[in-house]
């Protein structure tokens, strides 16, 4: 159970990420194109390719950025093994010095040292933790990590298309920023179960970056229809 936990902690930051960016970024081209067109073929099908592109984007560029952050944290924890073999007493006496730097007293952190140094797991966990600020049994998980960003944002993006394939072109507007303000807001309130901040501050503020992105696509499409 705390493995679980732990799996879907860690990836919270796509999850968020992908809904909302899905939401925002479909909801402002949804809102440009339909008022610049008027057209409800146009107006799915650019909706549809950009949930398509953009998902597969976003779920690919998780997955190499957090790739490339294991693979530089791995490559820390594989030194820092063949410190430990090479000199275990130069590494144990450096244990010693950051345990006394995190306020332990001196003859605790002697004692706590020696008996991390008599296991190697647990040697390289505490100076893991310690020196490099890692923990070897929490690197980053790149393609669940992918996997998540890939999904959360095609299911970002669906909340404001699916109005227009039921409504006409100007209460289709209306109603996929409701729908879409209210997600936001939603998404904003379950974040504050990991935030621990106040659920009406983290839902308004996705709201008012959503309202910003539709008004700026409104503006962009209704400039569109007006010069072109």
């Amino acid at each position: 159970m705390h493995n679980q936990k732990f799996g879907f902690t860690a990836s919270i930051r796509e999850v968020v990420f992908g809904v909302e960016d899905g939401i925002i970024s479909t909801l402002g081209v949804l809102v440009g194109i339909a008022a610049g067109t008027n057209d409800h073929f146009v107006v799915i099908i650019s909706g549809l390719v950009v949930i398509v592109v953009e998902s597969i984007s976003m779920g690919v560029g998780s997955y190499l950025s957090s790739k490339s952050v294991r693979e530089v944290d791995e490559r820390k924890l594989k030194e820092e093994k063949m410190e430990l073999r090479e000199d275990p007493e130069a590494e144990k006496r450096e244990l010693v010095e950051l345990y006394v730097k995190d306020g332990w007293p001196q003859d605790l952190a002697d004692e706590m040292a020696l008996k991390a140094s008599e296991s190697r797991p647990l040697f390289l966990r505490e100076m893991a933790y310690r020196e490099l600020l890692l923990h070897p049994r929490k690197l980053e998980k790149p393609l669940q990590g992918g996997v998540f960003m890939f999904f959360s944002y095609i299911i970002g993006g669906i909340i404001p298309l699916l109005p227009y394939f039921i409504l006409p072109i100007p209460k289709a507007i209306i109603l996929s920023s409701g729908v879409a303000f209210a997600g936001l807001f939603a998404l904003g309130c379950v974040t504050t179960r990991f935030t621990k901040r106040h659920w009406t501050k983290a839902g308004a503020e996705m709201v008012l970056v959503a309202g910003i992105a539709a008004l700026v696509g409104y503006l962009v499409g209704m400039a569109a229809d007006y010069f072109l």
